[in-house]
């Protein structure tokens, strides 16, 4: 990891840069995957499952007999783990339910909001090198919460044909309606436009490679709703001197492993704690087994010495992470200063893993500097908001004359003609 001393304002883009990733190539072979899902459906879905996941699959459906089987083989204490991150999960979810107000504008003016869930949503899974069924339980569960009528569910399969059967569990655990082995560009595609086995879904969720964010990015344009623009996964620690070294460094690798284009950054007022971090990054490292995933991450990452509290905050700010650890003495007060971040994780204890896995809150986050103007997935993602109103004859008399005005200034006659006939029959 590169270190920086006492940055200047001019240096703080070049320190808040991500890795660059060339899309260009990319964007064409995501183009040329997904008209061929269009045109082909099943058959173009299965083909590409040969060709990338190296698996000839006679159906793109998992069978109830795969769900018992994967029921069979998760351990105990695995189910018992997902079903307490399950727990955690919807209580926190459940709690940010809308409540809805009606308002009178004016005597006689009455508008209100109602809440209505997406009726079909669909999830995307990766399996690649670390099957994510904590993202099930964080996708599915809001989604359930919200009453969206059908949770669809894309996920890879093995060499074998088969899902990870925990994968196959918190998609149990949650309520996912159907689940399909299909990866990749081909997944996205499947939901977006729908096959003779996928159904087309008006919102997808989900992580992914670039690839996978690239088709994404491309069906948004015209096809399907997603959940947000997303990039590679990062963290930001901010620590003083009261600070333990070994859990920042086990925090920076934790987000290092995710894979080679992840980024991690450490802001520090402390030098003495920068050299310990630097230390405990490199004897943990060399402990895992995904140590050659974390050290090209960490080519991209970067220790940042700053002179204050309020500086370290400023930078975090302008950085605006995925996820930010606080781990300094008064990381209350801080906690009022942040504006931009995805998900925060305050004190020596709340590590990124809590979050990822079971504290409750949701990891599907925005990246690449997205939190500036995104919100990570919550309930509300899986939810439209209508709006009602409803006039009275009191309330036309006192809003009639100003529509009437207000259209007349804009030109468009026929609004003004809408209201003038009901302002007439009341006369």
């Amino acid at each position: 990891m590169r270190t920086i001393r006492f940055p200047k304002r001019e240096q703080w883009a070049e320190i808040c840069q991500r890795p660059h990733i060339d899309h260009s190539q990319l964007q064409q072979t995501v183009s040329s995957v997904l008209g061929d899902v269009r045109q082909r459906g099943d058959a173009a879905v299965l083909d590409y499952e040969e060709r990338f996941d190296h698996v000839r699959l006679s159906s793109l459906a998992v069978s109830q007999e795969e769900m018992d089987e994967a029921e069979r083989l998760v351990s105990p204490e695995l189910k018992a783990a997902i079903r307490l991150a399950h727990q955690n999960i919807y209580t926190f979810h459940e709690a940010q339910r809308f409540s809805e107000v009606c308002v009178e504008t004016q005597p006689g003016v009455f508008c209100w909001q109602k809440s209505v869930p997406i009726e079909r949503v669909g999830l995307y899974i990766p399996g690649g090198t670390a099957p994510l069924f904590s993202t099930v339980l964080m996708l599915a569960t809001p989604a359930k919460i919200a009453g969206c009528r059908d949770i669809v569910l894309c996920t890879p399969p093995n060499r074998e044909g088969k899902v990870n059967p925990a994968i196959l569990m918190a998609a149990s655990v949650a309520g996912v309606s159907a689940i399909y082995k299909a990866g990749g560009v081909q997944a996205i595609g499947a939901m977006a436009y729908g096959t003779e086995s996928v159904p087309k879904v008006y919102k997808i969720f989900g992580p992914g490679n670039q690839y996978v964010m690239a088709a994404k990015q491309q069906v948004s344009l015209g096809d399907v709703a997603i959940d947000m623009p997303a990039g590679p996964s990062e963290v930001c620690v901010l620590a003083d001197d009261s600070a333990n070294a070994a859990f920042v460094a086990a925090d920076l690798l934790s987000q290092a492993e995710h894979g080679i284009d992840s980024q991690v950054l450490l802001i520090t007022t402390s030098e003495q704690l920068l050299n310990d971090v630097q230390a405990e990054t490199d004897r943990q490292l060399a402990l895992l087994p995904r140590r050659d995933i974390a050290a090209k991450a960490l080519e991209n990452s970067r220790y940042v010495l700053v002179g204050s509290p309020d500086e370290m905050m400023a930078l975090s700010n302008a950085y605006a992470p995925e996820h930010l650890i606080i781990q300094t003495r008064d990381y209350k007060q801080l906690a009022q200063q942040v504006v931009n971040a995805g998900s925060v994780f305050l004190g020596p204890f709340a590590c990124e893993s809590a979050g990822d896995y079971a504290s409750g809150t949701n990891h599907t986050l925005p990246t690449h500097g997205y939190a500036t103007a995104y919100s990570g997935v919550n309930l509300d993602s899986y939810c439209r908001k209508v709006t009602f109103q409803h006039l009275t004859a009191e309330g036309v008399r006192r809003i009639g004359p100003a529509v009437e005005l207000m259209a007349e200034a804009e030109q468009l006659d026929a609004h003004k003609n809408a209201m003038t006939l009901r302002l007439k029959s009341l006369s």
